[in-house]
């Protein structure tokens, strides 16, 4: 996937005004949403940890809008902003973040393993990188199956250096199946810098070792993403195989609410702060300051409104706590 670095895409060549400022409503929501999260487990609304995508909001923009309903997802534990952009249902959402009965996992999934079958969202698993052979799996049967669907498998760039990661890649490509590898390449595995932990520069120079095209991109760019993924989605609904994808971004909070951020500087996040994808996709859309901020306002009242579906909704009753375990 060859493209002139300098020249910015042009958003009539891939979306329409009215698509673009349907992912921007999206990309505001995924904010208002994480926003008032820290702001529900300050109030001790919330169980346990979480893991917050604040400045990585294009890259589930982009990748919803690049796929097709009935095509798979695999999420990872910063999972948020891809449920709600895949088409999750907010307040059921919001209801499984407060560990409530009407969640969309019956409050059992919380934060990190939210899922929802029925739009072939296959949620987050508590082994990092463990989608990956997953994804192999789904990509098997949607051969087997021969439907034109997809699978997109998620990861960091931590994951990208797990067995499993090159396990998976091998086998999808030998096979030929229909899987898009994206990484979220957020710069830092928990504390773990980047160039601490590899000797390349891009992990989807790491593709030709499997002998399948790889594309490092502007993960803060939406319309770089969604380019991206349309193209790795064609060659894999037309039986080329998969493709790795590696989305460049930066994560303005901790890895998770007990991460100090000793490992880098103020200054340093300050600087991609400055490079927020929600106000520069609202300039290539056109659209002003002012009405930014009234599209951002009905964002946070639609966060309002859910937070109190949630507050009202009942918590687990204690005789269901076997319920939905297999093994």
């Amino acid at each position: 996937m060859k493209s002139d670095k300098n020249a910015p895409l042009k958003l009539s060549d891939y979306l329409t005004k009215e698509q673009g400022l349907e992912l921007l409503k999206k990309m505001l929501l995924t904010r208002a949403f994480e926003e008032n999260a820290e702001e529900q487990y300050a109030l001790g609304k919330l169980h346990g940890t979480m893991h917050l995508s604040i400045g990585q909001e294009a890259i589930a923009a982009g990748v919803a809008s690049a796929t097709k309903k009935g095509d798979y997802l695999l999420n990872t534990h910063r999972g948020h902003g891809h449920f709600l952009q895949w088409g999750g249902d907010l307040n059921a959402m919001m209801a499984e973040f407060m560990g409530k009965a009407n969640g969309i996992c019956r409050g059992r999934g919380g934060s990190m393993h939210i899922a929802d079958v029925s739009m072939n969202n296959l949620g987050a698993q508590g082994i990092v990188g463990g989608n990956m052979p997953i994804s192999v799996g789904v990509g098997l049967s949607i051969q087997l199956r021969e439907t034109d669907q997809v699978v997109v498998a998620l990861f960091g760039d931590g994951a990208a250096n797990e067995g499993a990661f090159h396990e998976s890649l091998n086998l999808a490509a030998l096979w030929k199946l229909p899987v898009i590898y994206l990484c979220e390449n957020n710069r830092y595995a928990m504390s773990m810098a980047f160039d601490r932990a590899f000797t390349i520069e891009k992990i989807s120079d790491r593709a030709c070792a499997y002998n399948i095209p790889g594309h490092t991109f502007d993960g803060n760019d939406v319309l770089s993403v969604h380019a991206a993924v349309k193209e790795a989605a064609r060659r894999a609904r037309a039986g080329e195989g998969p493709t790795l994808l590696e989305a460049i971004t930066y994560r303005w909070r901790g890895h998770s609410k007990s991460d100090r951020q000793a490992y880098r500087t103020r200054d340093e996040v300050k600087e991609w702060m400055e490079k927020d994808p929600i106000p520069r996709f609202a300039s290539v859309l056109g659209v002003s300051a002012e009405e930014l901020k009234a599209l951002d306002q009905e964002a946070r009242e639609r966060i309002r409104a859910a937070t109190e579906y949630a507050d009202n909704s009942p918590e687990p009753d204690v005789n269901t706590i076997m319920e939905g375990v297999y093994a």
